[in-house]
């Protein structure tokens, strides 16, 4: 199998997240497996999957468009030139012309169902490549049962050419974290005692921190000692985060902490009072899920793939300011709520793994073989 990783970017969101994980755990199942990757991330494949084949991109291909013209012109040789059985697109495209079977990876629909959330530009680019990879690939995978009937729905996908495989959760990343690691991301936000509402994400329109940040003011309403609002993750493109923000009452604290390092996710999650991710709609809801596994007390929306993830493990509340307000003024009024729900958290998040991710991942390559050897 060869796997293009050419489309991860350096700054590790979900997508990159879900490769290199896939990719570490896959080597430890030993598969045989290639790798082919940008020079810079040469190094971390090598340390990730040490038993398998790292290939670069002899030519710089940071922009999309340099990307995706090496994927059309440059990867169908190495393809052939590796010998590769199968060609996994872990990001919506793949090479039209290419002689092995093809999986692709199709994160979620929202490009169809909640085009508004998205720039324009990039909902129509990867609608169409939705609809390519349906077409044209050997199987696709999608990351929730939530995910494929909305391509069937949307996009009138054909549920034989779609394998769900969920995600799994890294526990060298996302554990219960010790008091010193608590600490630590506490003293990176600026927060040494002061309790704490955490949301980690980009701030895009689908993240609806907007209506995050009206909710809290409504929580913190008529409390004494409020907590603080932490929002961490990259800076997105949602311009109404800045209106809720100039909006709210200057007792209530907001902080916006960026990116952290990995190294600090587990204390800053697990640290806090509770985490809210009142997401109009995700593919999966890894965040919920790396949120889950430290021990976290998550409030999430019922919306697409989240109850598949979160369960009975996690409190739901509508998308609106005020849904999102008086959910939190019932999880921060009652700690007993919480602990449960910290409890069921990490217990459900062990039935997520990536070895058995990766388990159901070779499936789908043996059985995307044996499709495109009957059909040459």
């Amino acid at each position: 199998m060869l796997i293009d990783a050419t489309a991860v970017p350096a700054d590790r969101g979900g997508v990159g997240r879900y490769v290199d994980s896939l990719v570490s755990a896959l080597d430890a199942d030993g598969a045989r497996i290639s790798v082919v990757c940008q020079l810079r991330d040469a190094e971390l494949y090598s340390k990730l999957a040490p038993n398998s084949r790292i290939v670069t991109t002899s030519e710089s291909i940071e922009t999309r468009t340099a990307r995706l013209a090496w994927e059309q012109t440059t990867l169908p040789g190495l393809v052939r030139r590796l010998g590769a059985h199968v060609l996994h697109s872990p990001h919506y495209t793949t090479p039209l012309a290419n002689s092995a079977a093809s999986v692709v990876t199709l994160h979620d629909a929202t490009f169809f169902t909640d085009a508004v959330l998205h720039s324009s530009v990039k909902a129509r680019f990867f609608r169409g490549w939705t609809r390519v990879a349906l077409n044209r690939a050997t199987l696709c995978v999608v990351p929730s049962d939530a995910t494929a009937a909305e391509l069937v729905r949307v996009a009138r996908a054909n549920p034989r050419s779609m394998e769900v495989v969920h995600h799994g959760v890294d526990v060298d990343r996302f554990h219960q974290p010790t008091p010193e690691e608590i600490e630590a991301a506490r003293a990176s936000i600026g927060l040494p005692r002061m309790p704490y509402v955490a949301f980690l994400g980009a701030l895009e329109p689908r993240k609806n921190v907007p209506a995050l940040i009206r909710g809290f003011a409504k929580a913190c309403e008529g409390r004494a000692n409020p907590p603080a609002l932490v929002l961490a993750g990259q800076p997105g493109w949602d311009g109404q985060v800045e209106r809720a923000l100039d909006a709210l009452p200057h007792r209530l604290r907001v902080i916006r902490a960026g990116y952290l390092p990995f190294a600090q996710l587990s204390g800053f999650l697990g640290g806090a009072e509770l985490v809210a991710y009142p997401s109009l709609g995700e593919g999966f809801g890894l965040p919920v899920l790396e949120a889950m596994a430290c021990g976290a007390c998550v409030l999430t929306t019922s919306r697409l793939s989240l109850p598949e993830v979160g369960g009975d493990a996690v409190a739901y509340c509508g998308v609106g300011a005020g849904d999102i307000g008086a959910a939190l003024t019932e999880l921060l009024d009652d700690p007993a709520r919480r602990a449960t729900l910290s409890s069921a958290a990490q217990r459900r998040s062990k039935e997520f793994s990536w070895v058995q991710s990766a388990a159901q991942h070779r499936t789908v390559y043996g059985r995307a073989m044996a499709i495109h050897r009957r059909g040459l």
